[in-house]
């Protein structure tokens, strides 16, 4: 079950008492104050983990709650802390302030650990309250409340290229075929109802590159409005360096004109409103084994004028993966170099 969003209840542990006490032994007539500090409440942490890849842990179990400190004892002994609690999220999840929508953090690494909840301070006893002209102080505090958030979790893939286009024209299949991932294929639209991720290796071992492929359920007019699956799925493409748009140029899509496919998907990544249509892109033809002239002809004019290379493939012969791989590898390549001088500008 793959959840990309889920809503949680954290509440940090509260702090101990301070405790009022007097020292009462045989032979101290005037012992004095003896009461111990109440211990810290326990703090909620959330940590990044790549042996997860989805919230749904958080949807059925979403309130979570760390150990109250101890109260402070007699004879000066302080309460024992609360013990913390850490929750483990995929590496890609974004963590928000429901209540103020406010970025709490954007997990983009894996074992990245930050607090969410803060314990409550423990309370003073009254030995804290001894002066030399109060001796005997009766004054002790209560422990603080531990922190309460509702936080909302948002998941993005971290993936370095993203493949959209129409349902159906053939992007499980690629991933299938470039890569490990196994994703359900059938002849029908919608047949992908959850993103899926395949890793792709070019080249031999001493220059081998490697990046990750994420194939979004596809996109139909109107997605941005809610139609058809929406744009729900758009989001893990995000943060992606590359789109490879997938165009069927058979008859099997039942739509005559290609270009208005590219038009309406372009068209559905701009209203999604995160500047996807700003990312390079690269333009593929796909079902070259049974395509239409007409239309892979209108598709490499379109291409032509908007000076996009066009690669025409094939998923069930192979013709053109092998190209069309290596030439993806390149293109990840030079935005990796590129956002590696951007870092590198910035320090």
């Amino acid at each position: 079950m793959f959840i990309d969003e889920a809503t949680i209840r954290v509440n940090a542990g509260n702090g101990g008492n301070g405790c009022m006490a007097f020292r009462r032994e045989k032979y101290v007539p005037r012992g004095g104050p003896s009461g111990g500090d109440g211990g810290k409440g326990g703090d909620v942490w959330m940590e990044s983990s790549e042996r997860h890849n989805t919230l749904v842990h958080f949807r059925f179990n979403p309130e979570y709650k760390a150990e109250r400190g101890r109260h402070g004892e007699g004879s000066n002994k302080k309460g024992r802390d609360g013990g913390d609690i850490v929750l483990k999220v995929p590496v890609g999840t974004i963590v928000y302030d429901q209540l103020t929508g406010e970025k709490v953090h954007d997990f983009s690494r894996a074992d990245e650990r930050v607090i969410v909840a803060r314990g409550g301070r423990g309370g003073r006893g009254n030995a804290q309250f001894a002066t030399s002209t109060h001796q005997a102080p009766r004054e002790h505090e209560e422990g603080r409340p531990g922190e309460e958030r509702t936080l909302r979790l948002e998941l993005k893939l971290l993936a370095d290229v993203g493949l959209v286009g129409y349902p159906n024209v053939g992007k499980s299949t690629l991933i299938s075929r470039i890569s490990a991932a196994r994703p359900k294929i059938a002849d029908y639209p919608f047949t992908t109802l959850e993103p899926n991720l395949g890793v792709v290796v070019t080249g031999d071992k001493r220059d081998e590159i490697s990046f990750v492929v994420a194939d979004i359920p596809g996109l139909i007019e109107g997605a941005h409005a809610g139609v058809g699956l929406g744009t729900q799925f758009l989001r893990h493409i995000e943060r992606t360096r590359l789109l490879v748009h997938l165009v069927d140029v058979s008859d099997a899509s039942g739509r005559p004109d290609v270009t208005k496919d590219v038009t309406v998907i372009l068209g559905e990544l701009k209203n999604f409103g995160a500047e996807l249509e700003q990312k390079p892109m690269m333009m593929v033809a796909s079902k070259v084994d049974a395509a239409n002239p007409e239309k892979l002809k209108k598709l490499k004019q379109w291409c032509t004028r908007k000076k996009l290379k066009l690669y025409p493939i094939s998923a069930v012969t192979g013709e053109g993966i092998e190209k069309l791989k290596f030439a993806m590898a390149e293109e990840v390549e030079r935005a990796r170099e590129r956002a590696d001088r951007a870092v590198e500008t910035s320090s």
